[in-house]
């Protein structure tokens, strides 16, 4: 509500009343436009995308774009 939070990374576990728990920071994530992750591997796409971008570096791609560029070793 103060805007001090700006992303949050939820990773779910397997306890009692996560479900509940789960419904209620996504939508509150969602009311306050805060973007939201459920994954490590999602969180650290993240972080890797968030570190380049304060570099400077980096750019948007479409996903033909990206998969244009690598190449197949067989």
């Amino acid at each position: 509500m103060n805007r001090e939070v700006c992303l949050c990374i939820n990773t779910p576990s397997a306890r009692r009343g996560v479900i509940k728990d789960e419904e209620t920071i996504r939508k509150a994530a969602l009311k306050y436009k805060i973007p939201y992750i459920t994954t490590l591997a999602g969180a650290k796409a993240a972080v890797d995308g968030i570190g380049t971008a304060r570099k400077g570096k980096g750019g948007v791609k479409s996903l033909q774009d990206y998969h244009a560029g690598i190449e197949l070793q067989i």
